[in-house]
């Protein structure tokens, strides 16, 4: 007799808006390794359209989150799950909110296995009323972390025997003669790929651009991707006031072969972010063998070797070091082809979507058992 498929809810997010959490969701939702083993249910928790509505209270993010709430409530009373999958957010009115979806799970006595795509528990925790949340939640449920660099987060709340390691894998991309047709003179190609955040460094690649442009280099630097708590204008007169007009573009958001573009027309690629855990875009640069510039923060220090495939910075906002880095491998470009295909090799070796799911796949078969 074939063995029974076990049950598993997942709540989690799918796009829009577009970000790391979103993007694991959706790969996960379309994983034919996972749903051929499981009979998986899904649901949506994204309550924000737009990058710049998180945070924000509204009253349509109300009411689409006494939706799912009533969503989760039906799909508990038709049957219970073995086991809820969430991606949980752990700070802000993100959390409250998740704590009464897992109010409702614990009332139905369901197993939780926790997601954890972002941080800032160590700060949230200072209040009696965020403590006392916090065990809640956590009490002997398993939580999945993105690296070993992140189990200072949850540290005061779960034990090391409840914490299983599952980094981020992308889609494997090869690019194509079209994409790699290149002119032969052009300026050195600095790339920002991510939502225009102050926290990801956008005024200090900026400032650093000044001082590339100060010393008489031949660059450009494209800033792609969905305006934040920075926008257009803003970006727009922070480039006019360091005089950085013919050098540093902003050129909004990319999809499809208008971004696998961007990025093989890119020299290196840099993130100077003190906000991310695991981003995608680190790994997608990776793919598109670029070296590599970011912050020694989360999760980047697994992707990203200091000298092997990039640079780290040990502070996000040191514009001297970025600059000289950037200076560097401007008058080195057999070295950036060579940290280019360093960070390929550790992509396919480590990174790739299909490494991704058969991870995955384990810490559920094995929570679930």
């Amino acid at each position: 007799m074939k063995d029974r498929k076990k049950n598993i809810l997942f709540l989690l997010h799918t796009p829009p808006p577009v970000h790391g959490s979103s993007l694991v969701g959706k790969a996960i939702k379309d994983s034919n390794v996972i749903n051929n083993q499981f009979h998986s249910r899904y649901i949506n928790l994204l309550l924000s359209r737009k990058v710049d509505d998180s945070g924000k209270i509204k009253t349509s993010k109300t009411f689409r989150f006494v939706i799912i709430w009533f969503h989760l409530f039906g799909k508990l009373i038709h049957k219970r799950p073995e086991l809820c999958y969430f991606a949980l957010t752990t700070t802000g009115s993100g959390f409250r909110k998740d704590v009464l979806l897992v109010f409702l799970l614990r009332l139905f006595r369901v197993r939780i296995l926790y997601h954890i795509h972002n941080r800032g528990i160590v700060n949230e925790k200072k209040t009696w009323l965020n403590k006392s949340l916090y065990r809640y939640v956590f009490k002997k449920q398993y939580v999945i972390l993105l690296s070993e660099n992140l189990y200072y987060d949850v540290e005061a709340y779960v034990p090391r025997s409840k914490v299983l390691y599952c980094p981020n894998g992308i889609k494997d991309f090869q690019p194509t003669t079209e994409l790699l047709s290149l002119p032969e003179i052009r300026p050195f190609n600095i790339l920002f790929f991510s939502n225009l955040l102050a926290e990801k460094g956008v005024f200090v690649l900026i400032d650093a651009c000044a001082k590339l442009r100060d010393k008489g280099l031949y660059f450009r630097c494209d800033f792609v991707g969905g305006e934040a708590d920075i926008t257009e204008d803003q970006f727009n007169k922070y480039v006019q006031q360091k005089g950085l007009v013919e050098q540093v573009r902003y050129l909004g958001k990319k999809y499809g072969n208008l971004k696998e573009m961007t990025f093989e027309q890119a020299d290196v690629f840099v993130l100077p972010s003190k906000c991310d855990c695991f981003p995608l875009v680190i790994l997608e640069a990776m793919q598109h063998r670029l070296p590599v510039i970011t912050t020694n923060e989360g999760g980047m220090p697994d992707m990203v070797e200091d000298g092997y495939n990039g640079y780290l910075l040990q502070h996000y906002d040191d514009v001297e070091t970025l600059s000289d880095k950037l200076e560097y491998l401007f008058n080195r470009p057999d070295l950036c082809i060579e940290l280019g295909l360093n960070g390929r090799m550790k992509y396919e070796e480590n990174f790739t979507l299909e490494i991704f799911e058969q991870r995955l796949l384990s810490i559920l078969q094995k929570v679930i058992n």
